[in-house]
């Protein structure tokens, strides 16, 4: 039958494949006993065993595709299955109770994932979900029901999910993975940006894709539009084949001015920079024609260890980018966790609003033994190339002063060693509190430069947290509200000289572009993938033309208003 549903376009591209399932079996058995206990303990040694292989493979991929930060979940899970305090009672329940392997593997990771998850520190709690991922994919095997492998797939197919995690997208493989779509997810979730960063096409938010699919069910997703269609008609097909091999082309257009400047039609220049999350993301950066790094985002360091990354470690990642760089500038974000994003090693108290809680530069400050490591690092790796650094979540001027304070500090002690740091690193902030936008005049005195992160701009604005499906109505870019704060700091910036970037997802959001390049954003950063679409459009856009209306387009009432407006304006032109 066919079935027709609407979700978020995640990552642009049309993708055509069979259905790839990313759900959980039915992990359910009957309970019995036996007496043949030696055959029960070889299912269940033959089941660790291939569940050690799966993971091996697995996490040579995720090195070999996203670098060892991402792969050290799976080093975790092969040191669980590795583990005699965990797999000996297995065998000895089987031998005295006279249990089969499942009703043993059960038994016992309950007993351990229920210790885990009593305890009190958070580090401990956290490696039951660790637990309970490993001993399911044994317990598969024991009752030889396929478990998901994304990493082993070895055929084209989109997958289908209710979401994608970290580990889930770090194990697709670009070669065979066409596309995915999910129940649920925005534009700005996890799964959407690492599906932009794996070049795939993908649609989020769909409510019940995983209801309305079945395992190799022909799929047709939209990462365009935002369209699944399950089961299409022979037309559909026709239809979107040709749209696929439309964008395809559009693509070898774009790829034209890969190593050109992003210059309007009126003559302007603007900077068009990539977010990375790892140095592999540099390759897709340069390859999209990326003018600079405008974020990297530090956390993946730091995420899916057991442990803080060394400052050698952290070193070598930043002058690893550096290096790719060449002379082009690189902004690095320092520590961003909290919110969504947890280390699952750090005892952070569990919080009832979290997006607003201890998080980023609060952590910072009140960790500097986290912190002035990360600081040692970048300062060291700034001798290799075009280092600018930035911190997150800025509220107040004193936090920006205490944070450059450690930072000016342990420049010093580096010089006292003898180390190498250069000159002049310019040291600006995230702009993504109404506060520190509302003062940006303030700040623009002390900063060398604003970095708008609309990701969170947007969501502490309008009150509506961006992972809530209920409030989504409400994750408004255009909103005027947002675009008067954002005038605010381009505005506070230029008056001091200095420039003003954006590295949240509206940077490279079709709509934003020519009303952003008309308040005089000076820096773009965005998912490599939107890199090149976004400087076509700009060689299109006059920028003294949109300049020209800023107060009346900052006078508008509604957002439907505004991209009307800017419709209009555009098209006009």
């Amino acid at each position: 039958m066919n079935i027709q549903l609407n979700g978020i376009a995640a990552s642009p591209g049309i993708a055509i494949a069979k259905a790839y399932q990313l759900v959980t079996p039915d992990l359910s058995f009957e309970k019995v006993t036996t007496e043949n206990t030696e055959e029960e303990i070889s299912r269940l040694e033959q089941a660790l065993e291939v569940s050690r292989t799966e993971l091996e493979k697995i996490k040579e991929h995720t090195e070999n595709k996203l670098g060892e930060d991402h792969a050290a979940i799976f080093s975790a899970h092969l040191l669980i299955l590795n583990d005699p305090e965990l797999i000996n009672p297995m065998k000895e329940k089987i031998e005295t109770d006279k249990v089969i392997a499942a009703t043993a593997v059960e038994e016992v990771s309950t007993m351990f994932i229920d210790m885990f998850e009593n305890m009190d520190n958070e580090y401990m709690r956290e490696r039951a979900a660790d637990i309970k991922d490993v001993t399911k994919r044994v317990m598969a095997h024991i009752l030889g029901v396929t478990f998901p492998n994304p990493a082993l797939i070895d055929e084209e197919v989109v997958i289908i999910a209710e979401d994608l995690t970290p580990s889930d997208t770090a194990q697709l493989n670009r070669e065979f993975v066409q596309g995915f779509a999910t129940d649920i997810g925005g534009r700005t979730s996890h799964s959407a940006i690492m599906a932009r960063s794996l070049e795939i096409p993908a649609v989020v938010g769909t409510k019940n894709i995983t209801e309305s699919v079945s395992q190799n069910d022909l799929i047709i997703i939209d990462g365009l539009e935002g369209n699944v269609i399950v089961h299409p008609t022979d037309e559909e097909l026709a239809t979107y084949r040709e749209k696929q091999e439309a964008y395809a082309k559009q693509r070898e257009e774009w790829a034209k001015l890969k190593d050109e400047p992003t210059i309007t039609k009126d003559g302007a220049q603007v900077e068009l920079a990539a977010n990375i999350g790892t140095p592999d993301d540099v390759a897709g950066a340069l390859h999209n024609g990326a003018e600079g790094v405008g974020l990297y985002r530090t956390e993946f360091l730091y995420m899916g260890k057991s442990e803080l990354p060394s400052e050698e470690e952290q070193f070598e990642a930043y002058k690893s980018v550096l290096e790719q760089m060449g002379d082009k500038p690189v902004v690095v974000r320092t520590l961003d966790i909290g919110g969504d994003k947890e280390l699952d090693y750090m005892d952070l108290p569990k919080e009832l609003n979290p997006f607003l809680g201890f998080r980023a530069i609060r952590f910072c400050l009140e960790n500097e033994d986290v912190f002035r490591p990360q600081l040692r690092a970048l300062l060291r790796a700034s001798a290799f190339g075009n280092l600018k650094i930035m911190f997150p979540m800025i509220a107040t001027l004193e936090e920006f002063r205490r944070a450059k304070g450690i930072l000016l500090d342990e420049k010093e002690n580096l010089a006292a060693e003898g180390i190498k740091v250069a000159e002049n690193i310019e040291v600006g902030i995230m702009v993504e509190i109404p506060s520190t936008a509302v003062t940006a005049a303030q700040f623009a005195k002390e900063v060398d430069f604003f970095s708008i992160g609309t990701n969170d701009l947007i969501q502490y604005t309008m009150a509506a947290d961006r992972m809530n499906e209920q409030v989504s109505y409400l994750y408004q870019p255009y909103h005027p509200a947002i675009l008067n704060l954002v005038n605010n700091v381009i505005e506070a910036a230029h008056k001091e000289g200095k420039w003003a970037g954006m590295c949240g997802e509206m940077a490279g959001d079709p709509i934003a572009i020519p009303i952003l390049l008309g308040l005089g954003l000076d820096e773009f950063s965005m998912s490599a993938t939107s890199i090149l679409p976004a400087r076509t459009q700009l060689s299109k856009l006059s920028k003294e033309q949109i300049a020209s209306h800023k107060e009346e387009l900052l006078a508008m009432s509604t957002t439907d208003e505004v991209v009307e407006f800017i419709d209009q304006l555009v098209n006009k032109a």
